[in-house]
């Protein structure tokens, strides 16, 4: 027992100097997770904060005026106006619209407007005719002094707001995470035979799970540093609530950073090269996000992929860590979730281990 924790305490002492000892790793693991979490949290959004929309209207009444003014005071949309439906369409084929407004000549007595909306962008288009559409029909019950027979009381939970971001910033914890460890786990060894180190090891008294725990071990402190880095960034800057506990959130990275180093310690006993144990972990990075209901909800999808979706850890981290940010729950609260994290991570490390000679 002795022997073996010293064998394992000079083998961690080896992986952390040659994970740290190079500027350029040191700098990997701090910038590039920083970066990619701004970039992601402000360009990634299905908000519509501002459109061109382009207003052809051929009824001058005061009613077609009061249904522009209340477009406009919206503060989202720019009006245009042109002189027929050609300008617009042409200016919609240029792009610089993203819907058409027409107002035809009976306006105040037909109460019917023509929208039309470029769906070369759906989710887009969908908004803005849905916005626009509600902004008129309540325009027009406020010009006419009724009141809607229904009266909705709108109230969302966790997300007053319904802002994006607050669903986006643990999505993209996750999955910076999952590629980082992925990426790095697969060339770990992979290196180690390329510089000729691995039969040097081969020779020593080291055990095969030994072996495997110490490579390990640095891996999980990287994934661990990021998401405690992430965090405190989607906090501190962003103001992203956190509703649960760091001991949950630390639980939930270490069972998926189970699974993204078995995966990647098994790809490693495929490849001869780094190169391929890069090209191997993105064959696999790109499927998994779709897959994670990241951005694309996983009930939409066919019901195969929704089989197969189980299969990913990252998918089960995701719903994990999101209720943990918004919602306040733990580990206890995800029992499904928590098994698979461990069941799929467990598989991958032990044929991993299997195969590791």
């Amino acid at each position: 027992m002795w022997a073996a924790a010293g064998r394992m305490r000079a083998l961690l002492r080896k992986e952390f100097v040659q994970l740290l000892r190079d500027p350029r790793m040191r700098f990997t693991l701090i910038v590039p997770p920083l970066m990619q979490l701004v970039l992601f949290s402000y360009a990634a959004t299905f908000d519509v904060r501002h459109a061109e929309v382009a207003v052809v209207s051929h009824d001058t009444s005061q009613a077609a005026r009061d249904t522009l003014a209340a477009i406009t005071a919206s503060g989202h949309y720019t009006l245009r106006m042109l002189p027929d439906l050609r300008a617009a369409s042409a200016a919609m084929d240029r792009s610089e619209v993203r819907v058409v407004l027409q107002i035809p000549q009976d306006f105040s007595s037909s109460r019917v407007l023509q929208l039309l909306a470029d769906g070369s962008d759906p989710n887009s288009a969908q908004l803005i005719a849905a916005e626009i559409s509600r902004i008129v029909a309540e325009a027009s019950l406020a010009g006419a002094g009724l009141t809607p027979a229904v009266v909705v009381d709108e109230r969302a939970w966790f997300n007053p707001n319904l802002e994006d971001r607050w669903s986006f910033v643990p999505g993209i914890m996750g999955n910076v995470i999952f590629v980082s460890t992925l990426m790095l786990s697969a060339m770990i060894v992979v290196r180690e035979r390329e510089f000729g180190t691995l039969e040097r090891l081969l020779v020593t008294p080291v055990t095969r799970l030994e072996f495997l725990l110490c490579k390990m071990a640095p891996v999980a402190c990287v994934g661990l540093f990021e998401a405690l880095l992430i965090a405190a960034t989607a906090v501190l800057w962003f103001g992203v609530p956190f509703m649960g506990s760091v001991v949950s959130l630390v639980g939930a990275t270490l069972l998926l950073l189970l699974g993204t180093q078995g995966l990647g310690l098994l790809m490693s006993t495929y490849a001869a090269t780094q190169q391929q144990a890069m090209l191997s972990a993105a064959f696999f990075i790109m499927p998994m996000i779709v897959l994670s209901g990241f951005a694309f909800p996983i009930r939409n999808m066919p019901e195969f992929l929704q089989w197969l979706s189980l299969l990913d850890p990252l998918r089960h981290y995701l719903v994990v860590i999101r209720d943990l940010f918004l919602q306040g729950k733990g580990l206890w609260d995800h029992g499904f979730e928590v098994a698979m994290l461990a069941l799929l991570g467990g598989g991958a490390l032990a044929v991993a281990t299997l195969r590791r000679r």
